[in-house]
């Protein structure tokens, strides 16, 4: 287990260069012999890309899997939504990239707070997952001659995404699906849909299977196992309003926080600049466009404050490519924090289009280069999804754009073998912190959330199987007995409550206090007024929520409420660790942290460090663990896209 009994959090990293770390670790490691595998049980939460291809991972190994998704198929999990590409350092446009450079791009893409050793990592393996998916069958884009074909995506001056088109994420999940269904056809994985986890079961500490409720019936129900396996996603939809489907939640996570899983850099939240302006306030989420569409759109605002005039009507002269502008070096490619904020700073200034919150990603040069059937061909579905939603022509007229709640950096805290606090419970994907630091790059969530399942949690968990002592856990443990009560306990006191107001109507009124006072910017009066108002709504959703029907079906309703209960938990952890970080980087920018350009301002001799916070109690306060970074081979520098 990592010790943080003085307060500082062993990561586990191995020593030696980076370069040699995983290889010295994977030899290290205990390992499981093949006749030995099929005596474990391991549970898997979440079917998307990360769990997906672990479950299908770990039975192709032999272990015995139990796959749970909220979904009614895998295929509906979340990752279907990823748009432009997966990142791998092959080189093959031969303009200078490689393991080093991608490790360098997303060291400091993060700007500096991420671990060093799991990003080597992550790029190190980038490239088994391009021939892993290509083998199964995915269908990347292709240049004329056959080979893969690459794109430039922010915060890299290289070509390094792969892609199929606007459809990247539906076609890698596809893959992960094929193996995972193979699996369940031979009888080495049961798959669960349906099922939301409510509970973590620990006995002596150590992890032993989940609690779900089966969404269809409302019965509860108990699942031991050997080992915990989380990949449940990000938390964005803590705003309300974000670019993640009306399913994504906080939950799973939560709950393993209080039952001891230490929650990392919760407040690093991504801002994604290429979203579908709000339209009013019957949205319930919003929609994002790939950043794939800034390689050949240009972001650009009027030069005149408050201009009405059709964009078709604004001449060159009067139009301001303010990333071009600001950032010549990377243009309309840099990092999504730096463009988002470029973007608010326009519209604030009395710039913005349309209704004021929106700035112009503009196809024309494009099209009168390479003409519109190139530009049908690599981003069709794209702009005909646009069209759809906005009933505008991007072919004809520029996209309207404005920056949105997109990932979470932020996550359950693990170490070098991705093992949270809790022994036995691993996390993987999105749902935990290590690879992305304070601002992920584009192309870069795939490429994890692949990397972690395929390729490191089958040697990592082996590690722990073959090290731990395991004694069998019947149903009828106390343990296993006290999570079941705890999860309906919790059921039932929400729809107990009996009172008048929604829980949509809570959680609306929480991510505007979220995004008022901790979404692109944030102050500390801000974020101390944000804790306040969370906890007195919090007082009044277990006074006075209304939960319509009962526990014993389909309840929509319900099942909102249970989430909506936990983001206000979380929702609080969050603005609480924004608030002690007196600095800004990547994607929390502190106003009062700002350099004379108004970029983030670090403080690397004070916060160079993952916080981890430790759960005390709902209405307690969270203790802060340290995990402290270290740069030895990207060394700390401001960052700068100029």
């Amino acid at each position: 287990m990592p010790d943080a009994s003085n307060g500082t959090l062993n990561s586990h990293v191995p020593d030696g260069p980076v370069q040699d770390k995983w290889d010295k670790h994977r030899f290290e490691m205990k390992l499981v012999n093949p006749a030995n595998k099929r005596k474990f049980n391991i549970v898997v939460g979440g079917t998307g890309l990360a769990g997906g291809s672990a479950a299908a991972s770990m039975a192709e190994l032999g272990y015995n899997v139990k796959s749970f998704c909220i979904q009614d198929s895998p295929r509906r999990a979340h990752s279907i939504a990823a748009q432009g590409g997966i990142n791998a350092a092959k080189n093959y446009p031969n303009d200078g990239d490689s393991i080093w450079r991608l490790f360098y791009d997303t060291v400091k893409g993060g700007d500096y707070r991420s671990r060093e050793a799991n990003v080597y990592r992550l790029a190190q393996v980038s490239n088994q997952i391009i021939d892993q998916c290509a083998a199964q069958g995915v269908p990347f884009a292709r240049e004329y001659g056959g080979t893969l074909s690459n794109r430039s995506f922010g915060g890299a001056q290289v070509s390094r995404t792969f892609y199929c088109r606007g459809q990247t994420g539906q076609q890698l999940l596809l893959g992960a699906y094929q193996a995972l269904m193979r699996q369940v056809a031979i009888g080495k994985v049961q798959l669960f849909a349906r099922r939301e986890m409510l509970d973590l079961i620990v006995v002596d500490g150590v992890a032993r299977g989940i609690v779900v409720r089966d969404l269809v019936t409302g019965k509860f129900e108990t699942h031991v196992a050997d080992a915990v396996v989380m990949a449940t996603g990000g938390y964005g939809n803590v705003f309300y309003l974000s670019t993640n489907a009306k399913t994504c939640n906080v939950t799973a996570s939560w709950r393993c926080h209080k039952r001891g899983a230490y929650f990392a850099n919760p407040c690093y939240t991504q801002i994604h600049p290429t979203c579908i302006p709000q339209s009013g306030d019957y949205q319930s989420k919003l929609t994002l466009m790939s950043e794939s569409l800034r390689n050949d759109g240009r972001v650009w605002v009027p030069k005149n404050a408050k201009d009405t005039r059709s964009p078709k009507d604004i001449p060159e002269a009067e139009r301001d490519y303010y990333l071009e502008r600001r950032y010549p070096s990377f243009g309309n490619l840099v990092p999504r924090d730096v463009a988002s904020r470029a973007a608010k700073e326009r519209c604030d200034s009395g710039f913005g289009v349309g209704a004021g919150l929106a700035v112009y990603l503009d196809f024309r040069d494009v099209i009168k280069r390479d003409g519109e059937e190139v530009v049908r061909a690599k981003y069709g579905n794209l702009f005909h999804m646009y069209e759809k939603i906005t009933a505008e022509n991007p072919y004809k007229v520029p996209m309207r754009i404005y920056p949105a709640v997109h990932y979470t950096m932020g996550g359950v805290w693990v170490d070098y073998n991705l093992q949270s606090t809790v022994p036995g419970l691993f996390v993987l994907g999105e749902a935990n912190f290590s690879d992305h630091g304070a601002n992920r790059l584009g192309a870069s969530a795939l490429m994890q959330g692949l990397a972690d399942g395929y390729f490191v949690i089958p040697y990592t968990i082996g590690n722990h199987l073959a090290t731990t002592s395991l004694p069998k856990v019947s149903d009828d443990h106390p343990a296993v007995r006290e999570a079941l009560e705890n999860a309906r306990g919790r059921v039932q006191q929400l729809l107990d409550i009996n009172g008048t107001r929604t829980a949509d109507s809570f959680h609306r009124q929480l991510g505007s206090i979220m995004w008022d006072y901790c979404g692109m910017a944030r102050n500390k009066d801000g974020l101390t007024n944000a804790i306040g108002q969370i906890q007195e709504l919090r007082q009044e959703f277990w006074k006075n929520l209304k939960v319509v029907g009962n526990g014993e079906s389909l309840n929509q309703n319900l099942e909102h409420a249970g989430r909506v209960a936990d983001f206000m938990e979380f929702g609080e952890l969050l603005v609480t660790d924004a608030r002690h970080r007196e600095e800004s980087c990547g994607g929390h920018f502190r106003e009062e942290h700002q350099t004379a350009e108004n970029e983030a301002l670090r403080d690397d001799e004070n916060f160079c460090y993952v916080g981890a916070w430790e759960f005390k109690g709902v209405d307690e306060e969270s203790t802060l663990h340290k995990e402290e970074l270290e740069f030895k081979d990207v060394k700390l520098a401001t960052r700068s896209y100029k």
